[in-house]
């Protein structure tokens, strides 16, 4: 099952020292717009061939602008066969709007 991560939740852990891998899934052009540092970028469409480069025993938060393509490419994910896999609630969005207000919403 895919869980719902707020962007608290995600600060707090990475806070904490936590490594999740944290995989953006918007077009470069986009985090050239915001972006967090944290993030590989990984673009929706070329997710499934690189599959192999995921390592299945870490947890991976997926996110996008606003959680919509970030939650199709998690359910990509469980279908593969990952078990750790989360969303970040409202994306790149929620992140600037409650998290760093130095982001550019766009």
């Amino acid at each position: 099952m895919i869980q719902d991560l707020s962007p608290e939740e995600l600060k707090a852990r990475l806070d904490a020292g936590e490594k999740p891998l944290v995989i953006d899934v918007r077009e470069a052009w986009e985090l050239e717009k915001s972006a967090l540092v944290c993030a590989q970028h990984m673009p929706m469409g070329s997710v499934v061939q690189r599959l192999g480069e995921l390592d299945p025993a870490i947890p991976i938060i997926i996110m996008c602008r606003s959680g919509a393509r970030s939650m199709q490419v998690a359910h990509w994910l469980e279908a593969a066969g990952f078990r750790s896999v989360a969303n970040l609630t409202g994306g790149i969005l929620a992140w600037g709007e409650r998290i760093d207000l130095s982001l550019r919403p766009y």
